[in-house]
């Protein structure tokens, strides 16, 4: 469902702490996320504040890097704070704190588009919180991600603070290292493989700042495949605002790391964006052209054939990538079923997810872009795939939706 230990170990020694307030009305809430941010060597507690009011008259005080900031509170609540803390100080990140509910989910992603980074979901009870160690290690994962930790050594995760909010910004000289992916990597003791000239596959060449990039397939793409994470519904949202009114001739199917309530939600705003029919997908579900489905929460997404048509499948396996849904399993298996005719696009998100699953598309024939640095929240998993050597196109994502409509012209520029 969410980010777990091995994407949430960040570096032993920061070269600068990243600066969180607080605001939530629960005293034992806001006490603990304030200890476990002290016990950080990388945050810094800068605020703590048990509404929205105070913390709006602190911020540019303050100067926060992330606002952890709950939604229901007393005299001012989260959302209405939202707008009047980016106001005052318009560097912060506003990372939205909310339980489970469909109202909670509602409004989370309604301040996504209102300008907070991104959510995380919290247990129901403050007994749950208390022992909750999947809450606090995504928690923390998300504060380093997009507050934007920086570690000494190679091995770095952390997003591009300066340019999180410029989507469709040019890409920037650090693109090449890819230092969010390979932390988590670095973290649980993997090696991802990079793609050199020198270990490139046959087809690639050299794209801007030494990424190596495959040819575009020669096939017609049947299926657009999405993987993303954090920052992933802004993102979505755009992309499928721009492509949705041409996107009739085949079938969108995205893997957004969500739980279970809120990948619904997500549904109904891709469908209000693109104008096309969209909800979350079901076991069994013969996949239509011109339709879009959202794999739910809690269930991996995958593909399979039967009688010549592509059919959903929902598994209830453990996590992939600490995530579930994951990425990996959906586009391994629509490479199964589409081959050649697969387009797989990932978009911004922390850790690795995607990657491993773009190379099957790729090795069927297929064809992977992904977003550039600038323009993503956190460039984990679009920065592993482009260092695995997968992708036709690392661009920002304004020229994702033109980019994708081309390819399915027929076009291989």
């Amino acid at each position: 469902m969410g980010l777990m230990s091995a994407e949430a170990t960040v570096a032993k020694s920061p070269s600068r702490q990243v600066k969180v307030m607080v605001v939530d009305d629960s005293v034992v809430i806001r006490g603990l996320i304030s200890r476990w941010v002290s016990e950080d060597p990388a945050l810094e507690l800068v605020g703590s504040h048990r509404n929205g009011r105070l913390a709006v008259e602190d911020i540019a005080k303050s100067k926060p890097d992330i606002v952890v900031l709950d939604i229901e509170m007393p005299d001012m609540d989260g959302l209405t704070a939202l707008p009047l803390l980016l106001k005052n100080y318009s560097k912060a990140r506003i990372l939205m704190a909310s339980t489970l509910t469909r109202r909670n989910a509602e409004i989370s992603l309604r301040a996504l588009s209102l300008g907070a980074t991104d959510y995380v979901p919290k247990p129901e009870s403050n007994s749950q919180i208390t022992t909750s160690r999947e809450f606090r290690t995504e928690l923390l994962a998300k504060i380093k991600a997009i507050g934007g930790a920086v570690e000494d050594g190679p091995a770095q995760f952390r997003a591009s603070r300066a340019t999180a909010g410029r989507l469709g910004a040019a890409p920037t000289a650090r693109a090449q290292q890819s230092r969010q992916a390979l932390a988590a990597d670095t973290a649980a003791g993997r090696k991802p493989a990079t793609a050199t000239a020198a270990s490139a596959p046959v087809g690639t060449v050299a794209g801007p700042n030494g990424i190596m990039l495959r040819k575009m397939g020669s096939a017609r793409p049947r299926a657009l495949l999405i993987g993303s994470s954090t920052g992933g519904p802004q993102a979505l949202e755009k992309l499928l605002q721009e492509i949705g009114p041409q996107m009739r001739s085949a079938p969108i199917l995205i893997t957004q790391h969500m739980p279970a309530t809120f990948t619904a939600i997500l549904a109904d705003h891709l469908a209000r964006a693109s104008g096309m029919p969209s909800a979350e997908a079901q076991d069994g579900e013969v996949v239509q052209n011109g339709h879009i489905y959202v794999a739910p929460g809690g269930k991996h997404m995958e593909l399979t054939k039967q009688a010549g048509q592509a059919v959903i499948r929902l598994t209830d396996g453990p996590p992939v990538n600490f995530c579930k849904p994951a990425v990996d399993p959906f586009f391994e298996s629509a490479a199964q079923v589409y081959g050649a005719a697969a387009l797989g696009v990932i978009l911004t998100g922390m850790g690795h997810d995607g990657a491993a699953g773009a190379r099957h598309i790729v090795d069927a024939g297929g064809s992977i872009l992904a977003q550039d640095e600038a323009s993503s929240v956190v460039w984990g998993m679009p920065g592993a795939a482009a260092q695995a050597g997968v992708c036709a196109a690392v661009i920002p994502l304004n020229q994702i939706g033109s980019k994708v409509m081309r390819v399915f012209r027929g076009e291989r520029t």
